[in-house]
């Protein structure tokens, strides 16, 4: 049927490991060059310059020229979603015994802590916000997205959230993210990106230019704890 939806396109795109590799890379939203993205998948620079060829034309990635290289990032939010769905599934399909989601040496503390996934934050304190905004009725689910409510509308604008400005045409705005390590839901779209942003801004979150790790700092704390009641 001609109005099938093409999953199988999409699949072969990811399935490949190098491929894969490389999406991952650029999980955080950060632009890399096709060099860089070769040596984390451990590919030759042809290898990866075919393989991100076919990313870029089957809709996966977005590349720009600066100067004499080549650049690459997520092709939007809506990519990063699926990704990040992808890993949270591949993890919770591992061979039982089911084990939580515990620190280890693989897995450094600071990233289950906070991190970024694609451009909004990740980890536990993301999903501890979100439990925060929704048993204070800031928000209300709608099926995998979530409605801002009138109470809701008032504390973030407290906070320092213009909702206007925070809604993006061609974006979702609110929606249950499946955190990758914590195993439950954190706050995605372009009101989740908004709040990244506002954290960064106030000083509450410092950003690593070269990991998806993000450090929550003592006014960030402070912070967190007065707007969501969140430690």
């Amino acid at each position: 049927m001609d109005d099938a939806p093409h999953i199988p396109r999409v699949a072969a795109l990811i399935a490949d490991p190098a491929r894969a590799k490389m999406l991952w890379m650029l999980i955080d939203g950060t632009t890399r060059p096709a060099g860089e993205l070769a040596f984390g998948a451990n590919v030759s620079a042809q290898s990866a310059s075919a393989h991100l060829a076919k990313l870029v034309e089957g809709g996966l990635l977005a590349s720009e020229v600066q100067g004499r290289h080549r650049y690459f990032r997520i092709a939007n939010a809506e990519v990063a979603g699926v990704l990040e769905a992808l890993a949270s599934l591949g993890a919770a399909s591992r061979p039982r015994p089911p084990r939580p989601p515990l620190p280890s040496a693989a897995v450094p503390v600071q990233f289950l802590h906070a991190r970024t996934c694609y451009g909004h934050l990740a980890g536990e304190m993301a999903v501890r916000v979100l439990d925060a905004m929704l048993r204070g009725g800031w928000l209300e689910r709608d099926g995998r997205d979530f409605a801002v409510t009138a109470r809701g509308t008032k504390k973030l604008a407290a906070v320092g959230i213009d909702l206007e400005a925070a809604r993006a045409p061609r974006r979702v705005f609110a929606r249950a993210c499946v955190d990758l390590t914590q195993r439950r839901e954190h706050l995605s779209g372009s009101l989740g990106d908004a709040l990244l942003e506002l954290y960064v801004k106030l000083g509450w979150v410092q950003r690593n230019r070269r990991s998806r790790v993000v450090g929550i700092t003592p006014k960030g704390r402070e912070g967190f704890r007065a707007a969501f009641g969140v430690e």
